[in-house]
């Protein structure tokens, strides 16, 4: 059985598209180690099929905590004995790189964001320069790779010359009469990462106008900022900041919510050729949602419409477009009816044998 590595920086328990992953290359006969960080909030490991292993750090945040990261990664790696590494994103990239020379073996770029166009990194110039340096430098050099959207695909073949496929983080289909419907008081959710540039400035304010409450599951770099907002609208009763829900409760929360809530700003090109997690969430758990006029999310509104695009991130128009979802019958039932129609194409069964036989060519 041929051993893959592949390293994050993420809460192993929460990331939903590396579990996908994992468990789709477990299932085809690989021996599989995730690696990820352990911090102080980090929860028991969740049960999974394949080994996951966390590397305790000293420093929590910012630049010596990436450093001591890559540090860390390295020397596990080196005394490895992996088949292929996979790099996800460019916060791994130097470590897996260093072991796939140092140990002859085959490297794998999984691109889940354009980590130098993030909006944390765009308004940091000085921050933006390292990891700019550092993907102008590895990316050509992991010719192997993968990435969520096609626009990002398009733009690396531009810049850097590498062909990546397009492997989607869409959720497993569910199994037919498998799923639930609302039966309790509307409400809007908003699921994911409590990020920067997730266009939560506009929404938090919005929802001193609009006539149900929002549900916020997640956790992030905005998380403080989210709270003040909040409470300095006064929304405590009508916004609640749920914190990080584990997969299988956070799956059960969303299809018994109204509508879903994807914001994105558009503050660098990731923002801009984003196709988030949520998006697809949303869509399996059968619920309209908000989301924005960008590229990926125009190209499949037109063929599955399940979703409201909002040109601009506008308090008012945010505030609006809640409420008409929440009043025009019409319209609601028509972009819940598609979801089911979407979600039968856009899913991981679908997505699954292209990351099956991605790793297969490899090794053949």
């Amino acid at each position: 059985m041929k051993k893959i590595f592949l390293c994050v920086t993420t809460n192993l328990n929460y990331d939903q598209r590396m579990r996908r992953i994992c468990t789709s290359l477990h299932g085809a006969g690989y021996r599989v180690t995730l690696v990820g960080r352990l911090t102080e909030a980090s929860p028991q490991l969740a049960p999974a099929d394949y080994q996951q292993v966390r590397l305790n750090c000293w420093a929590r945040k910012g630049k010596l905590m990436y450093l001591e990261y890559n540090i860390r990664l390295f020397l596990y790696l080196l005394f490895q004995k992996p088949d292929l590494v996979t790099a996800i994103d460019l916060d791994t990239i130097i470590p897996c790189y260093v072991i796939s020379r140092i140990r002859n073996i085959p490297r794998v770029y999984d691109a889940h964001e354009w980590f130098s166009e993030l909006k944390e990194v765009v308004t940091r110039p000085g921050v933006r320069r390292i990891w700019l340096a550092i993907e102008r430098y590895f990316v050509p050099r992991f010719p192997l790779g993968y990435t969520v959207s096609q626009s990002i695909a398009d733009a690396f073949k531009k810049l850097y010359n590498v062909d990546y496929e397009l492997i989607m983080n869409a959720p497993l289909l569910a199994p037919p009469g498998n799923t639930t419907t609302s039966d309790g008081p509307k409400f809007f959710l908003y699921q994911g990462a409590v990020n920067e540039g997730r266009g939560l400035e506009w929404l938090i304010p919005a929802m001193k106008s609009v006539k149900a409450p929002l549900w916020i599951c997640g956790e992030g770099n905005f998380s403080t900022e989210c709270r003040k907002l909040i409470q300095r609208h006064g929304l405590e009763q009508k916004v609640i900041m749920k914190g990080n829900i584990l997969p299988t409760e956070l799956t059960h929360i969303t299809s018994k919510a109204y509508a879903g809530i994807n914001l994105v700003e558009p503050v660098g090109m990731n923002q801009v050729y984003s196709l988030t997690n949520k998006y697809f969430d949303y869509i399996h758990a059968g619920i309209p949602q908000i989301t924005m006029a960008f590229p990926e999310y125009e190209r499949l509104n037109r063929k599955f419409p399940t979703a409201i695009l909002l040109h601009t991130l506008d308090q008012e128009l945010i505030a609006r477009e809640m409420n008409n979802l929440l009043e025009n019958e019409v319209l609601y039932a028509t972009l819940k009816n598609n979801c089911s129609r979407a979600a039968s194409e856009l899913n991981w069964n679908n997505e699954e044998g292209r990351l099956t036989r991605f790793y297969m060519r490899i090794f053949r």
